[in-house]
C-alpha cells in the first residue's frame, strides 16, 4: 500500500469494541500467520469469532502480559486468513456471507489492514465476487493472501468451476479486476506465500495432486508449475523460505502417513507424526547455533505437537514432542522481541494460551500462560 492510499485508509478505521460477550466467542483459528510480530517487537494474535475478528496484543515487547481481546465487528464473516508483509502491515482477507430476505446468501471477499501494533483496523473493503450467476457466486471459495516485497497484496480464491482466481492491488492502491489463473478441481484450503526475492507462490489441493503456481519475481501473474504428489489434506499446507527465493512446503498426507515436505528440484519427504485435520505451522529459528525448522500442529488426539529438524535436512529425521495442551483449531509459531520461539494455541474453551522457549539446549517451552 503506497503513501497516499495509506493515509486515506487510516482515516477510515474500524474501532474496536469490548470483547467477552457470547457473540465474540472464538470459532476457530484463522488461516495463514495468525500470530505475528510488529515493527515495535510486540506480538499480536488474531482469531475469527461469531461477531467478527478478535485481537490480543502484548503490552510490551517480549511479554509476558497481554491486553484483553479487542473485537472488530465483521458481520457474516465465514472464513479469515491473515498475511503480513515485509513492512509489518497485517492484512486480513475474509469470506463474507450476507443473508437476503429470500434466504439466499450474497458472498464476497473482504479485505482490511492493521498498519501498526495495537492500532485500529481499517474499514473492511469488499473485493467483490467474479461470478455474476447467483448459484456460482454462492459457491465462491475461501481466500488466501500474500504480500510481496513491494507491498502489493495478492488474494487468491477457488472459483465455482474449480479454477483459481486472483485479485491484487495495483498502482496507487487501486485493485485490479479478478484474473482467472485456471486450474482444475481446486479445493479450498490453498496457500499463498511471498518470498524475499519478490516472488509469490500458490499451493492448492486438487483431487489427487497439489497444483502449484509460481511468480518468480515482481510483476506478472503466477504461472502453473509442476503438479506435486501426494495431494495435501485441504487446509494443512504451510511454507517457509529455507533459502533465498526458495520455499519448502509442508502438508498432511490424507492417506495417513503423517507430514510431507517438498521443495523445487527434489522428491517429497515423509516426516511422520500424527497430525489431525488442521493446519500446520512452520518457522525457521537458530537453535544451539544451528539453522533449524520448527513445525507445530494439532494431533489426532487434539493435543499440540511440535517438531524440529535441520533446515533443508528433513531426511535426517524430525522428532515430535507433545506440548502438553489440547487446543481448538491449529497452533501458531512466531519469534518474540528477544528471538525466543513462541508457541500459541487456543484452549477448547477459546482462551488464548502462549508458551515461550525456555533456556537450555534444543527447543523446550516453559509453562503455558493463559491470556
Amino acid at each position: 500500500m503506497r503513501g497516499r492510499s495509506v493515509r486515506t485508509a487510516q482515516r477510515r478505521r474500524t474501532p474496536a469494541v469490548a470483547a467477552g460477550t457470547p457473540s465474540s466467542a472464538v470459532t476457530g483459528t484463522a488461516a495463514g500467520s495468525w500470530l505475528v510480530r510488529g515493527k515495535d517487537g510486540r506480538l499480536t494474535a488474531y482469531a475469527p469469532c461469531e461477531g467478527g475478528l478478535l485481537r490480543w496484543t502484548e503490552t510490551r515487547p517480549g511479554g509476558p502480559d497481554w491486553s484483553a481481546p479487542d473485537l472488530f465487528p465483521v458481520a457474516g464473516l465465514t472464513h479469515l486468513t491473515v498475511a503480513q508483509g515485509a513492512d509489518t502491515y497485517v492484512h486480513f482477507a475474509g469470506r463474507r456471507e450476507r443473508r437476503q430476505p429470500d434466504g439466499c446468501a450474497d458472498v464476497d471477499i473482504v479485505h482490511a489492514i492493521q498498519y501498526q501494533t495495537g492500532r485500529p483496523v481499517t474499514e473492511w473493503r469488499s473485493l467483490g465476487n467474479p461470478h455474476r450467476e447467483p448459484d456460482k457466486a454462492r459457491r465462491f471459495g475461501v481466500p488466501t493472501a500474500a504480500v510481496d516485497t513491494s507491498g502489493t497484496v495478492h488474494v487468491f480464491v477457488r472459483n465455482a468451476g474449480g479454477g483459481l482466481m486472483m485479485r491484487r492491488e495495483g498502482q496507487g492502491g487501486r485493485w485490479e479486476p479478478w484474473a482467472d489463473l485456471r486450474g482444475t478441481d481446486v479445493r479450498d484450503g490453498l496457500l499463498a506465500t511471498a518470498t524475499s526475492s519478490g516472488g509469490v507462490e500458490v499451493f492448492a489441493p486438487a483431487g489427487g495432486v497439489a497444483l502449484h503456481w509460481v511468480r518468480p519475481e515482481s510483476g506478472g501473474a503466477p504461472q502453473r508449475s509442476h503438479d506435486i504428489r501426494p495431494a495435501p489434506l485441504p487446509g494443512s499446507v504451510a511454507a517457509v523460505e529455507t533459502a533465498p527465493g526458495r520455499l519448502t512446503h509442508y502438508w498432511t498426507d490424507p492417506a495417513g502417513s503423517g507430514l510431507v515436505c517438498h521443495r523445487p528440484g527434489g522428491w517429497p519427504v515423509s516426516l511422520g507424526g500424527a497430525p489431525g485435520d488442521g493446519a500446520n505451522a512452520v518457522l525457521r529459528a537458530l537453535l544451539d547455533g544451528y539453522d533449524c525448522t520448527v513445525l507445530a500442529h494439532r494431533g489426532v488426539d487434539g493435543g499440540v505437537l511440535f517438531g524440529v529438524c535441520g533446515t533443508e535436512a528433513e531426511s535426517a529425521g524430525l522428532w515430535w514432542t507433545d506440548a502438553g495442551r489440547s487446543c481448538l483449531g491449529a497452533p501458531a509459531l512466531a519469534r518474540d522481541a528477544y528471538g525466543r520461539v513462541v508457541l500459541a494455541a487456543f484452549d477448547p474453551d477459546g482462551t488464548l494460551c502462549v508458551a515461550r522457549q525456555s533456556s537450555g539446549p534444543g527447543l523446550m517451552f516453559g509453562d503455558w500462560l493463559r491470556v
